[in-house]
């Protein structure tokens, strides 16, 4: 059963928020490990770079920016809501923080294909 609170946009919003972070916070070190290669094993990072050619990782990489942009829109609406008065909008600027997050991660697609 699901709790009436649980099926509230705004908390649809938080659980994105979280999971965005989460996700965010594993990619990371990853990350850190690749970019080390470079000064380590470059021959290892250039196959790296050569499996980046890749349309899966592409793709991946839409949603890792779409992470991005999720995670930094919805952490601005959560400023908003500690620093503005509380308004019926709320909702509103939880689906814009989504579309914008989307939209910054598409014109990266755009520009990798």
């Amino acid at each position: 059963m699901i709790r009436p609170h649980r099926a509230h946009q705004l908390w649809l919003a938080y659980m994105l928020h979280r999971l965005s972070g989460l996700a965010l916070a594993l990619f990371l070190p990853v990350h850190l490990y690749v970019l080390s290669m470079a000064l380590t094993r470059p021959e290892m990072l250039d196959g790296l770079l050569s499996f980046a050619d890749n349309p899966l990782v592409k793709i991946a990489e839409f949603g890792l920016v779409f992470l991005l942009g999720v995670h930094l829109f919805g952490g601005l609406r959560l400023l908003a809501l500690e620093f503005l008065p509380w308004s019926g909008r709320q909702k509103s600027a939880a689906a814009a923080a989504v579309a914008c997050a989307f939209v910054v991660s598409g014109s990266f697609l755009l520009r990798a294909v």
